[in-house]
This record gives structure tokens, C-alpha cells and sequence, in this order.
């Protein structure tokens, strides 16, 4: 019989700690509107001091943002793992289609009502949105250093790449949004997000052809 690690016990037991608070606040959010609710509430409702809320999530915002924490760095991630002989376009473009099969809420097509209502409370709170910019924003510097370290591209030549390409994964992503929002069903609204994405990562191919 094995004896589980302490430091192995005592990330768990912050892990637990950190779904807790996040899905007080959450619960909160929903229940009575972002900015209605206060840090102080939050914490009450997670059993935990204030003190203990911000080791954790140093703002509010981040009680809300760190639901997609894997993924500002992932474009970059997908990059560097790439198969040798592809293009870091070519697996961001398979990356994101398998995300649209997959129903991956960050591709915005995921309409499950917990996650659709995640992201109206994002979309519809501007403190939330300026986070999420700093998280955009944090994805295109990550993916320029890839593209910088896995490819021949210049410094310039990188970072234009990286802001064009978050911001057609963005886009798709809103657009997908936007629609499930409306009422469309993920599964009717699929064939329609697949070609968009087949017809903006085509577009990227041919501004970015010879460079990625």
C-alpha cells in the first residue's frame, strides 16, 4: 500500500480550495449580477477568509478568467508539439477545427447552459472583457516566441503572424458564440463553424504564404 506524498496531498487540498472559491463566486455572479456581489461575500460563501481568496485569485476578475487559464499559452503550446514538416499555421488550423468537434467552450461552440452562461457574464461585464484582452494579449506575446524560436520568421514577421491568428480564433470564437447565444444548437451551428474556419485560416494561408 502506498502512502500518498505530502506535497502531492497538499496541492490537492489547494486545488479543492480554488474550485471552491471560484465556484462560490461564480454561483454568486450568476445569482446576483458581477458587480453586485463582493469579494467579501464571496469569500463568506467559500468558508475561507479574504485574505486566503486573494493567495489564490489577487483580483476579482481573475475568480472568473482562471476558467481558461490553459489556454492563453495553448496556441503557442500547439506549435512547438507540432508533427516535424508542418506548418505552424497548417496545426493551429487542425488544433482548432478538433476543437470545434471536441464542443471546446473556448472555440464557442459549447451550449451547454453553464458554459454559455459563463461567457454572457464575460461578454456582458466590461471588467471582464478588459481581462480577457490582457489574456489575448498574453497568448499573442506566448505564440510570437514560438513561432520566433520554432520557425525562421523575423521578430516583426512573428508577432504580426501572432496578432493575426489570435485574432481569427477570436473572432471564429465570438462569432460561435453569438449564435449558440441566439439559440442556435451547437450541432446545427457545426457545419456552418467549420467552413468559417476552413475559410479564415485559408485566408491567413494566403497573406502569410512563404512566411509560416
Amino acid at each position: 500500500m502506498t502512502t500518498e506524498s505530502q506535497p502531492g496531498l497538499r496541492e490537492r487540498k489547494k486545488q479543492r480550495t480554488r474550485d471552491a472559491i471560484s465556484d462560490a463566486a461564480i454561483g454568486l455572479f450568476f445569482e446576483c449580477g458581477y458587480h453586485e456581489v463582493s469579494v467579501a461575500q464571496i469569500a463568506e460563501a467559500a468558508e475561507v477568509s479574504k485574505r486566503t481568496l486573494f493567495t489564490y485569485f489577487p483580483t476579482k476578475e481573475d475568480l472568473v478568467v482562471h476558467r481558461m487559464a490553459d489556454h492563453e499559452t495553448e496556441s503557442a503550446q500547439v506549435v512547438r508539439a507540432r508533427p516535424a514538416h508542418t506548418t505552424p499555421l497548417a496545426a493551429l488550423r487542425d488544433h482548432f477545427l478538433d476543437g470545434l468537434r471536441r464542443r471546446d467552450p473556448i472555440t464557442g461552440m459549447n451550449d451547454h447552459p453553464d458554459v454559455c452562461a459563463l461567457s454572457r457574464l464575460i461578454y456582458d461585464t466590461p471588467a471582464l472583457v478588459d481581462r480577457m484582452q490582457r489574456f489575448r494579449a498574453g497568448g499573442e506575446r506566448a505564440l510570437a516566441e514560438a513561432l520566433r524560436d520554432t520557425t525562421d520568421a523575423s521578430d516583426l514577421t512573428a508577432r504580426l503572424a501572432a496578432v493575426q491568428i489570435i485574432g481569427v480564433q477570436w473572432a471564429l470564437s465570438a462569432d460561435n458564440f453569438q449564435r449558440l447565444a441566439g439559440g442556435e444548437p451547437a450541432d446545427e451551428r457545426y457545419p456552418g463553424a467549420v467552413r468559417d474556419a476552413e475559410y479564415a485560416f485559408g485566408l491567413l494561408a494566403n497573406g502569410l504564404a512563404g512566411l509560416m
